[in-house]
């Protein structure tokens, strides 16, 4: 008899260590990417200049970016975080969340060393080629396998660079610095991380991105913040 009771237990308290494990994860998690984003606000007025906003120092780019993409890629990372914390535990899972945020930071680095203030045709131009890509077979592989979330925090952030690179180079080419652009592209991003791809909601996408750069070609002064102080501010 206490034997059979003793199979009946094991289950119910297996269970209950995966409760407090995802529990912990989705908390920790959340948690984080929340004081990120209030990390990034109060750090962004006063930096964002639209198309012609300057970098300053590395140290300073530094760490406006990774705020930015623990506020910005953390919460779509979830999913993958909460599979490796059922496998491996909490441990795992935080490391796979630094690795796949050191991809991130990589980019960030990458960005600071090839950004230079810009004009709003250059910015037109980034956000047609980012419409395009959304279309591409390229954008479908990597949007696919970042959804997945298999494979080690690495190549799972190296997979959603690819998904996401397009929506990012809008970012940097619109204004890297602005809050109302990185929320819209969060959205954008964290919806591809959790929905599957859909034609009709993907081509339209797509399809809006390549008219917001024809428009910001045609009118630049009618998209907002884009043309924010670059009157004012010189280009180095």
């Amino acid at each position: 008899m206490s034997m059979t009771c003793f199979h009946f237990q094991r289950p119910a308290a297996t269970l209950g260590r995966d409760v407090a494990r995802t529990a912990v994860a989705l908390m920790t998690t959340l948690g984080v990417a929340a004081m990120c984003w209030v990390i990034a606000v109060q750090q962004m007025p006063g930096m964002d200049m639209g198309a012609a906003t300057t970098l300053g120092s590395f140290e300073s780019f530094a760490q406006s970016w990774t705020s930015m993409m623990v506020a910005m890629m953390l919460p779509g990372a979830v999913p993958a975080l909460l599979r490796r914390t059922h496998s491996a535990g909490v441990t795992a899972a935080a490391l796979f969340a630094v690795s796949y945020l050191a991809v991130w930071t990589a980019v960030g680095a990458a960005v600071y060393w090839l950004y230079r203030p810009h004009g709003t045709v250059a910015a037109g131009v980034v956000v047609l080629a980012a419409g395009v890509y959304e279309l591409t077979p390229i954008k479908g592989y990597f949007r696919l396998k970042c959804r997945d979330g298999t494979g080690s925090g690495f190549v799972f952030g190296l997979n959603c660079v690819g998904s996401s690179v397009g929506l990012m180079a809008m970012l940097v080419g619109l204004g890297i610095m602005n809050v109302p652009w990185m929320a819209a592209i969060t959205v954008v991003v964290l919806g591809q991380k959790l929905l599957p791809a859909k034609v009709t909601i993907d081509v339209p996408l797509a399809l809006a991105l390549i008219g917001l750069g024809f428009a910001i070609l045609a009118a630049p002064a009618s998209i907002p913040g884009l043309l924010s102080a670059t009157r004012h501010m010189p280009v180095k």
